[in-house]
């Protein structure tokens, strides 16, 4: 599939308007994440992850416990695995 799209007009875009270009395109796709199939081994690993929080629905960490981490480990002088 040809793309209708000028590529050297998007190359001569500042930085900050090419994020803007691709953030555009990736919602774009998220509104129709439905038209995307799964693979048999992408089914086949979300169900075994459901399977796995069905048995110890506690274990593992919290999205603000990882979005702590994550925020701790991307300060300056930040060592990673404290």
């Amino acid at each position: 599939m040809p793309l209708s799209v000028d590529l050297s007009s998007i190359k001569a875009m500042s930085v900050p308007e090419r994020i803007l270009v691709v953030e555009e395109i990736w919602d774009s796709i998220a509104a129709e994440q439905d038209s995307i199939p799964l693979t048999v081994a992408q089914r086949d690993e979300l169900d075994r992850r459901l399977d796995a929080f069905d048995v110890s629905p506690d274990e593992g960490y919290s999205w603000q416990e990882v979005n702590q981490h994550i925020v701790r480990d991307l300060r300056p002088g930040a060592s990673s695995h404290e």
